[in-house]
């Protein structure tokens, strides 16, 4: 889940919607598994440019600390994320989201068969990118592709140069269908999401209407008068039904929401030189 817009407690984000990312924990609707219990992230801006994080391996529903500081945090643009490990392990650097600088991301999916590819991988990272990476996921690695193909110059072309390298050195080791998922990046700023796989059958991923537009539509839901005009959201699954409220990305589509603006084009990814 990912949250733009006026400063808002932590805990009214993951805790009070009816299918709040807790909930989906552990009664996931549309994911590849119900249980999410291989640990959590949250990442957020305060103070200063660059978000802080807090991390654990314990699953989100059992972390008391998690509820302790979400009440205690108030911040305009929040990232968070519920692990169901794909192979790698089940530890702290290993949970989402990764953070560079003032930039985050997250990642819903896999890199299929990543444990042939990632040597290859890790070779193509920016050497001066390299010691960065403190884990050992796909989404990880995948990250740190997009900084060195330029992400933090133009997300939409270095995430489709991350995926087109990660394709190209797939199909040179025989897998078959290496990309899955959906993706959410930030500046602190803008939120630019992603929804691809190279089989064009992606996992899910919604974004949510202009508030102002589902207050009309909805005048007896309360909650929605305690948040902005400028509220934004993008969920895996939507944390409440309610009628209108939520848009569904496009299969094989990227955009970039900042406030009540959102932009999206058709995804595409790019063989970059150095996949050669």
């Amino acid at each position: 889940m990912a949250y733009s817009g006026d400063p808002v407690l932590v805990e009214d984000l993951l805790f009070r919607p009816v299918h709040s990312l807790i909930d989906q924990s552990l009664h996931s609707r549309m994911g590849a598994t119900t249980t999410n219990g291989d640990g959590f992230g949250i990442g957020w801006y305060g103070e200063g440019p660059k978000p802080a994080v807090f991390k654990c391996i314990e699953p989100a529903w059992n972390e008391r600390n998690l509820r302790e500081i979400a009440s205690q945090i108030r911040t305009p643009l929040l990232f968070a994320h519920i692990r169901a490990s794909t192979g790698t392990a089940v530890q702290r650097s290993n949970c989402h989201p990764f953070r560079h600088e003032n930039w985050m991301w997250m990642h819903n999916g896999a890199v299929h068969g990543f444990h042939v590819m990632k040597r290859t991988l890790a070779m193509a990272v920016d050497p001066s990118l390299y010691d960065g990476i403190e884990g050992s996921t796909d989404s990880e690695m995948l990250f740190f592709l997009a900084l060195t193909f330029g992400l933090t110059d133009d997300p939409f072309t270095a995430v489709a140069k991350a995926v087109g390298f990660v394709e190209d050195v797939g199909a040179r080791r025989g897998v078959e269908n290496p990309m899955q998922g959906t993706i959410a990046t930030t500046d602190g700023i803008s939120v630019w999401i992603f929804r691809y796989s190279t089989e064009r059958q992606t996992r899910s991923l919604f974004y949510s209407a202009d508030i102002t537009a589902v207050r009309a539509q909805h005048p007896e839901v309360e909650v929605l008068y305690r948040l902005g005009d400028d509220t934004r959201f993008v969920v895996s699954e939507p944390l409440r039904d309610l009628e209108g409220a939520w848009l569904e990305v496009p299969e094989s589509s990227a955009g970039i929401i900042r406030g009540r603006e959102e932009q999206f084009r058709a995804f595409e990814p790019v063989s970059p030189v150095r996949s050669t």
